[in-house]
């Protein structure tokens, strides 16, 4: 597939790695040579200089020839000249474009239309990013929580600790605690390395581990890995930016929500439009003002802020004072594998959630959806069978006659409305959801080749 990147920041760069190596042909466009120079000496790709929206600039990277065009700058208005100039002048056929000021989302309907803006696939990282901590505190204690099939299955990972009954047991003796839930082990990752799971293996303290199960079966799975969590009440947010705003907007019918801004103005603001928000105008660092509003009795402690480095050091304090759980907004790629697993309980990354949503429109075969895990070392995708034992390496088949690529687990099955946990005898049938996790990336190409059909296949 030829594909043009717009813009080489931390999403453009982390695109181009990981589609690279998918064979595709990649153009990256940007106006810092030094980065586009460095991505070139990196991975196998094009670059070309200058303004994404430039209609001399998008011809010289080949958008009348393009599959697709993913404009991911940094500039929602450049994202969308890009997208309207590459229809009107050179037909490309797909379109995606990251738009990130709320008011153009909030006219998203009537906005994102071929006869207005011709943009086929909006992706919006401060919603994704919303989306993400909301289900972080609908499932307590839980690191990631993935929906696929239209939120019928679920995967989860879960740090496994003493006091969960699975803990020092054998994973196929979840059956026995838990008879009428059917779940399955998709990976465990201990010391950072991944695991294959059998029947015989022996959870351990300190596993990340990851399971599939059907949405309201995740809470029950998660009570075996660890003691689990009351539910969430008292919840504060640190940074009151387009991604504090709207998750205080989402919480606060349900929770008690208090949010420290340090700008008076947008304080002020967000007084006004908050209903059930107690806004506070401060410093989240400020050990008195933290003190005063009773951080010893805050369930989750959120800094969502736009600075790395005030989120981590805000979080660390507010845990040290007494906050039970704390988590991080965190740009930096690097800074999230260093602080996850201290004193910060998760490290949230809006480059991830926003790889993983455009995965899902990049992907070849019937991808429907895919989610990018473990900070980008792991995948999850819910991919579609189509066509018939003639023409199809999966439908008619059953799990243990298809040649899965390495450390590629098949977890469940959608068929309509129900949710089938698979295992070696699951048969794969015509229009299955079929949900799998990858413990390394570079074999999604093979997923995608499997789950083409060819009429050419015996």
């Amino acid at each position: 597939m030829k594909i043009i990147i717009l813009g080489a920041g931390q999403v453009g760069g982390t695109l181009a790695e990981n589609l690279s190596g998918e064979n595709n042909d990649i153009t990256v466009v940007d106006t810092n040579t030094a980065r586009l120079r460095q991505l070139q000496d990196k991975f196998d790709l094009r670059v070309v200089t200058g303004y994404a929206s430039h209609p001399r600039i998008l011809r010289e990277a080949g958008a009348e020839d393009a599959d697709m065009l993913i404009a991911v700058t940094n500039s929602d208005e450049t994202n969308m000249i890009a997208c309207q100039i590459a229809y009107s002048l050179f037909n490309t056929p797909n379109r995606i474009a990251r738009i990130r000021s709320a008011e153009y989302i909030r006219e998203e309907e009537h906005l994102f239309q071929t006869e207005a803006v011709p943009v086929d696939h909006l992706i919006s990282p401060e919603q994704l990013v919303i989306d993400n901590i909301y289900k972080l505190i609908e499932y307590p204690g839980a690191l990631q929580v993935v929906n696929f099939a239209q939120g019928k299955v679920s995967i989860a990972a879960v740090n496994a600790y003493y006091g969960g009954p699975l803990v020092g047991n054998a994973i196929a003796t979840m059956r026995e605690h838990m008879p009428h839930i059917e779940t399955r082990v998709a990976a465990i990752f201990r010391h950072d390395r991944p695991i294959r799971p059998q029947g015989s293996t022996v959870i351990e303290a300190g596993d990340e581990v990851f399971f599939v199960a059907a949405s309201q079966h995740i809470r029950a799975v998660m009570s075996e890995m660890q003691r689990l969590e009351k539910p969430y009440k008292r919840i504060m947010i640190v940074g009151g930016g387009n991604v504090g705003s709207g998750l205080a907007l989402k919480l606060e019918k349900d929770y008690s929500i208090k949010l420290i801004e340090r700008d008076p103005q947008r304080a002020a603001d967000l007084a006004e439009r908050l209903q059930n928000t107690i806004v506070f105008h401060g410093d989240a660092s400020d050990q008195e003002l933290l003190a005063q509003e009773h951080i010893e009795q805050i369930d989750v402690f959120i800094a969502i802020t736009n600075d790395d480095e005030a989120n981590i050091m805000s979080a660390m304090l507010a845990k040290r004072m007494g906050a039970k759980k704390v988590m991080v907004l965190i740009q930096r790629r690097a800074y999230v594998d260093l602080v996850q697993g201290g004193a910060i309980d998760v490290a949230i990354s809006p480059q991830q959630a926003t790889i993983s949503a455009l995965l899902s429109h990049v992907r070849k075969a019937d991808i429907v959806n895919v989610s990018s895990l473990r900070r980008g070392v792991a995948e999850a995708i819910e991919a579609i069978a189509h066509g018939d034992e003639g023409t199809s390496k999966v439908v008619g088949r059953m799990i243990e006659d298809i040649k899965l690529p390495p450390g590629t687990i098949i977890g469940a099955i959608v068929r309509g409305e129900d949710v089938i946990i698979a295992n070696r005898n699951t048969q794969i049938e015509q229009g299955d959801h079929v949900v799998m996790f990858l413990t390394d990336k570079k074999y999604v190409s093979d997923v995608e080749r499997l789950f083409q059909p060819s009429p050419f296949f015996l």
